[in-house]
């Protein structure tokens, strides 16, 4: 992988702030509510990006280049 930064809206994030990624878009229900049917990344700091199922699913395969699949793993997680 060339670089750890990933694209999501118009932001570039480091791969290595992303704490964890909504598998499902946010629904509070409140009338008002800009976020819905958006998903989460949450990154440190108590700051979080949100975008479309398709960047989503972009940042998703980003983290798994950038650190690995498990399941790619030849020894399947024993050492």
């Amino acid at each position: 992988m060339a670089s750890p930064i990933v694209k999501v809206d118009d932001k570039h994030v480091p791969l290595y702030r992303i704490v964890w990624i909504a598998d499902l878009p946010h629904f509070c229900g409140e009338e008002d509510c800009q976020r819905e049917g958006y998903y989460e990344i949450r990154l440190d700091v108590d700051d979080s990006v949100w975008t479309n199922a398709h960047e989503r699913d972009e940042v998703l395969e980003a983290m798994n280049r950038w650190c690995g699949d498990p399941r790619d793993d030849p020894n399947n997680g024993m050492y």
